[in-house]
């Protein structure tokens, strides 16, 4: 079974950054394309960012999108989230995923994910 944990969330001020990590507990090359999802208090659990199997393609939500970079490194098994220009409506729970099985290269539809970390906290204040 898959296991994927998160670090690397924290408090930080607004226009800070933080960079969260994802560590996979099999290796992660060239099978399976990786997510990042997020929750925030009393809301759903939104797409952020997602990357290929061989992580030559990327897709950010509108809201992210020139913010945060997602890259993975697959000698680690280890996928990360760089976060800049951090806001407070950035503040949530970040989820990382894998997707053992989509058609897409990118997938941003929960569904789309097989397996799932138990998040990491991200608070930005004002």
């Amino acid at each position: 079974q898959v296991q994927l944990v998160e670090s690397g969330g924290g408090l930080v001020q607004a226009g800070g950054s933080l960079r969260l990590s994802c560590a996979a507990s099999v290796r992660t090359s060239s099978t399976y394309a990786m997510g990042w999802f997020r929750q925030a208090p009393g809301k759903e659990r939104t797409f952020v960012s997602a990357i290929s199997k061989s992580g030559g393609d990327t897709t950010y939500a509108d809201s992210v999108k020139d913010r945060f970079t997602i890259s993975r490194d697959f000698a680690k098994n280890v996928v990360y989230l760089q976060m800049n220009s951090l806001k407070p409506e950035d503040t949530a729970v970040y989820y990382c995923a894998m997707s053992q099985g989509s058609w897409y290269d990118t997938p941003i539809l929960e569904d789309d994910y097989d397996s799932w970390g138990q998040g990491t906290q991200v608070t930005v204040s004002s």
